[in-house]
């Protein structure tokens, strides 16, 4: 259905525009506004210029809630419409499949703004240069209690820009350079960072955290604003309860939240309020695989069952709800969803009355639910109630004068129930465009369960993703960024290559199959050739092949979604380990340095890189376990492995004989490795120089829990000894 109130009597639409012409969803909801938009090319800039008009350029996505609201309020106006298309060229960019455009220009619009968001509105010179930018504007003067609307601004800057072109011309120069300066500008040190970064970022964290909800204090509430694994993984080298309170204080209070998706699974984006309890109701697939991974640690070091529950139920959404039928997995689903009426209200379709429950669970067991997840007939959002859990089963249970174990039933068995009523609504919009990045993060959940929770089928899941990511959106050794509709789109960047590296490296260790670690070092190899920033270290977000932008971005941030360089510091540590070639160290150590003034400045905006740092200055674990014929064998070692926290670590299963000649070749510290008295074997290895190997998965947890202190004198910069050491 056409997404525009302009519609001519038989229901078609009354506008098209060029974007009718393209595959993402976030465009095609713009391909029949009255605004003549153009996708991002050559032909837009060259009819700017050839017209002699300003670019009009707005960004968003499919599922922004304020890009709807500015759509319908200005770009579906038929009168500012009109203006747009007789005074500028209008250009639409989706962020998620142009990381590149959205970097550059979101830069612009902090450095005129001080701070950014989507939609964003930038205007620029036929040449691609920012003069003016912002993100949501209301349509008109007074909209929303906006003293300037839209309309008004575009008037202005076009008047401006019709009247002072040499002044225009020299803003957008000097912003231009301001963007190549605070994006490439190389700034790398003489050494590597040390456990220092680390000890600085927690005490920012900690004097950060809200003690009473977990996370950081204040509002919104974004779960990448506390990095828990970070957490997670300095309590184990120094010990500090402080750290682990913080991380599972934070996991318990999200759960327990509205931010987390009580009925189906999954985490809405972020919370607007300090308690979790009010989400923006988008789901993306990027921040549900990160939380999985997140749970999944803490479920580790916990073994509290609830995290292991929410790491199941959100694997379980991911795989019901936003599986693709040949492998892959979409993007994210809306914020809003239509009503009964037909009208399109944010989190509609999420939330509940009591009259609701009763009508789906009958009356008994609709006022055992209602009084578990807070439902009451005022609601807490617009009217309705937004499931969360404020008491526990124990509290509820003494108010209804009821067992705790009839009140857990009855939760329980109207989960499925509640599911399957609310499948019924008409659901949120479904942004379809499989992204190879987000697919990487969400395969490295799924093969990291599996390790951990010992369940193989999360190793299929995994695996079939990956299949499709490798079968379609590979092409002659380079991957794409996008596929929608049939067809891989655009070229990838460092973050689709880093992540399925990452991801690669996981399903190996998930599943021993060495076709995972080769396809790992052959997408590393094209990402140095092609992305490898050699005089400085690091990475660039695009290739040295790609269009020819204003600037050649280095990210060095990690927000809602990691930085490729922290994701491909830690990828390039493990291959060191698994190749036991010490040029990845090399390059790991140019990237830190790269990074290293970054880091100092702001500790907390490279969460993800002080996870790879982590790994770096600890002494990792290389865990070799040989069996006589089956994977199988392995398995009273697996589950001690399960049961020990160790994220610094490589892990190689591989059977005598065919199998492990194989898998030598590129492990080589399988080379010479036997399984014993007829026995699955394991050897706990540190730099190639292994402990006495050992049948006895008692002898093994010992070995693989012994934990080097962060003040500890670091080893990871040894080389590595023979592989039969």
């Amino acid at each position: 259905m056409p997404r525009t109130r302009h519609l001519l009597p038989d229901g078609s639409p009354r506008y098209t525009n060029r974007l009718f012409l393209e595959s993402s969803p976030y465009l095609l909801q713009h391909a029949h506004n009255p605004v003549n938009w153009y996708p991002w090319g050559d032909e837009a800039f060259e009819d700017a210029r050839r017209l002699g008009r300003p670019v009009f350029l707005s960004v968003g996505y499919s599922t922004c809630h304020w890009c709807h609201v500015m759509e319908e309020e200005s770009f579906e106006d038929e009168e500012i419409a009109r203006y747009m298309n007789e005074n500028y060229i209008a250009i639409k960019v989706d962020r998620e499949e142009r990381p590149d455009i959205d970097g550059i220009y979101m830069t612009a619009v902090q450095l005129i703004a001080g701070r950014g968001g989507w939609p964003m509105s930038v205007w620029l010179t036929p040449d691609r240069k920012p003069f003016y930018g912002g993100t949501y504007f209301p349509a008109r003067d007074g909209d929303r209690g906006a003293s300037v609307g839209f309309l008004t601004v575009v008037r202005r800057l076009k008047e401006i820009y019709a009247t002072k072109g040499s002044q225009v011309a020299q803003n957008s120069n000097q912003l231009s350079e301001a963007i190549q300066k605070q994006l490439s500008e190389a700034r790398t040190s003489a050494d590597t960072p040390g456990a220092e970064a680390l000890k600085t970022s927690f005490e920012q964290y900690r004097e950060r955290f809200d003690e009473i909800n977990g996370g950081p204090k204040g509002s919104p509430k974004f779960p990448s604003s506390l990095p828990i694994r970070f957490l997670l993984q300095y309590h184990r080298r120094t010990g500090d309860p402080q750290a682990l309170r913080m991380a599972t204080v934070t996991l318990e209070r999200m759960a327990a939240g509205g931010m987390y998706d009580q009925v189906g699974g999954g985490f809405h984006r972020y919370s607007t309020d300090v308690r979790w309890l009010v989400p923006h109701f988008e789901k993306m697939l990027y921040d549900n695989a990160l939380l999985a991974l997140a749970y999944l640690d803490g479920f580790q070091v916990t073994r509290r069952k609830e995290f292991e529950r929410v790491v199941r139920e959100t694997l379980r959404y991911a795989d019901r709800d936003m599986g693709a039928p040949h492998g892959g997995f979409y993007s994210a689903t809306d914020a809003d969803s239509p009503t009964p009426t037909g009208r399109r209200e944010e989190g509609w379709f999420f939330t509940w009355t009591p009259s609701e429950l009763a009508a789906v669970l009958g009356a008994e067991r609709s006022r055992i639910v209602a009084a578990y997840y807070a439902v009451t007939p005022s609601g807490n959002f617009e009217g309705r109630s937004i499931l969360h859990t404020p008491r526990s089963l124990e509290e509820v249970a003494k108010e209804l004068k009821a067992p705790v174990e009839t009140v857990a039933s009855a939760i329980e068995e109207s989960r499925p129930v509640l599911y399957h009523a609310r499948a019924k609504r008409p659901p949120p919009l479904r942004d379809e465009k499989i992204l190879t990045s987000w697919n990487g993060l969400m395969i490295s959940a799924f093969a990291r369960s599996a390790l951990v929770l010992g369940d193989a089928a999360y190793a299929r899941r995994a695996e079939r993703a990956a299949e499709f990511v490798s079968t379609r959106m590979l092409e002659n050794g380079r991957l794409r960024r996008s596929y929608k509709d049939g067809k891989a789109r655009f070229d990838a960047y460092l973050d689709d290559y880093a992540f399925l590296i990452a991801a690669l490296l996981d399903l190996h260790e998930a599943t021993g199959r060495s076709r995972w670690l080769r396809e790992a070092i052959a997408l590393d190899a094209t990402l140095e050739r092609h992305f490898e920033d050699r005089i400085s270290g690091g990475f660039f977000l695009i290739a040295d092949d790609h269009e020819e932008l204003l600037a050649r971005e280095k990210p060095t941030y990690d927000g809602a979604e990691p930085s490729g360089n922290s994701v491909q510091a830690l990828n390039l540590l493990r291959l060191a380990e698994f190749t036991t070639q010490d040029r990845y160290r090399v390059r790991a150590e140019r990237t830190f340095r790269s990074l290293k003034t970054r880091l100092a400045e702001v500790p907390t905006a490279l969460s993800e890189l002080l996870l790879a740092l982590d790994f770096y200055l600890d002494t990792p674990k290389e865990v070799i376990i040989v069996t006589t014929r089956s994977r199988a064998e392995a398995e009273p070692f697996l589950a001690r492995l399960r049961a020990t926290y160790l994220p610094n670590r490589i892990l190689a299963i591989a059977a005598q004989g065919e199998d492990l000649d194989s898998q030598a070749k590129l492990v080589p510290l399988l080379q010479e490795k036997v399984a014993r008295e007829g026995k699955a074997t394991a050897y706990v290895c540190e730099g190639g120089v292994c402990k006495l190997p050992t049948t006895d998965p008692g002898v093994f947890a010992k070995q693989v829990r012994e934990v080097s202190p962060l003040d500890a004198r670091p080893k990871a910069g040894a080389a590595f000894s023979s592989p039969g050491g």
